[in-house]
């Protein structure tokens, strides 16, 4: 029986309130509805407004996270913010959310993991609190993609969104707890997924940004495939690793990045659709912020709750993947 070193005690979510529909879309780009829907499953996503940051959207899920726990800005020992569209080049974002906050005893750090961030985020929490360093960590998946969406890019603006979700961590009790975290990733495939000119590789010209070198670069179809193995394979690991069966899992929580590749995963570990968690009709794909949004409504709307064993799998740009088995 695995003993378990830490938990998930709280979580809390928050997205902007502007929306945009598949129909808003039909607007803007050669595209449709149906077209949408039949290969994705979004149907709309919210998008931040032009001043909001992604530090607010942070410290807005953070806040909440942190009333639910009733945990105070100073008892918080790290900030860890999973992220790929930082406020600033640095300093990082969780120092601008430890700001925000008021948690002066916070180490703050920022995590690029793309969609994996928040699972790589909850595998630090669990080790920071496994060798005794923490007694209460603020892990957070925050993103405003749209800033770096290229809406002329059919292809690609129709799929991304922003939001976030946070989660505190605290030392386990009892059974409850993270049961296990597997993590991976293969640079040689970067290319496939990533945004050329947010770094020093590529810096601020006219060139750059005629080529829309800042915004997100996709090759959809090559990552689909590797998604989809890679996603599967994150599973199965996690579930051998813990010893889990199958009808001991509530809820898998996938990245909801596409829902044939939700599809997918589900199939590959034989977990009916009812016993899966679906949101990206209406977010979208929000990058790091996905898993732990998914996963604060699943316990908000009452899918899971104290006791309930949840899968969380995840795959992105890097590539990087991986998953987490939790009893809450």
């Amino acid at each position: 029986m695995i003993n378990p070193k830490s938990m998930i005690v709280s979580t809390g979510s928050a997205v902007p309130e502007k929306v945009l529909t598949n129909h808003d879309f039909e607007k803007m780009v050669d595209t449709s509805d149906e077209w949408i829907r039949t290969r994705t499953g979004i149907e709309k996503r919210h998008i931040a407004a032009e001043d909001e940051l992604t530090s607010d959207l942070a410290t807005e899920a953070a806040k909440k996270a942190m009333q639910e726990a009733d945990v105070s800005p100073e008892e918080l020992d790290y900030i860890i913010l999973a992220t790929i569209t930082p406020d600033v080049g640095f300093p990082s974002t969780a120092c601008f959310v430890q700001k925000n906050l008021g948690a002066v005893n916070a180490t703050a750090m920022d995590i690029s993991a793309a969609c994996t961030g928040f699972i790589y985020g909850l595998e630090l929490a669990d080790t920071l609190i496994t060798v005794n360093k923490a007694k209460t960590i603020l892990v957070i998946g925050a993103e405003t993609l749209s800033k770096v969406t290229d809406y002329t890019d059919r292809a690609t603006c129709v799929l991304f969104g922003d939001g976030a979700g946070a989660a505190i961590v605290k030392p386990a009790e009892n059974s409850r707890g993270i049961l296990g975290t597997f993590t991976k990733s293969n640079g040689n495939l970067h290319y496939l997924l990533h945004i050329p000119g947010m770094g020093t590789k590529h810096l601020p010209t006219h060139e750059t940004l005629d080529q829309h070198l800042h915004y997100i670069k996709m090759a959809g179809r090559e990552v689909f495939k590797y998604a989809v193995t890679a996603m599967g394979d994150a599973a199965v690991k996690i579930i051998e690793d813990t010893g889990l069966k199958n009808d001991e899992i509530d809820l898998l929580i996938p990245h909801q990045a596409n829902l044939r590749i939700i599809d997918a995963t589900a199939k590959r570990v034989n977990i009916p659709s009812d016993r899966v968690f679906v949101n990206v009709n209406n977010y979208g794909n929000t990058s790091a912020a996905s898993i732990p949004l998914a996963l604060d409504e699943a316990i908000k709307t009452g899918k899971i709750h104290q006791g309930s064993t949840v899968v969380l799998v995840a795959f992105g740009a890097g590539f990087t993947w991986g998953s987490a088995a939790i009893k809450l």
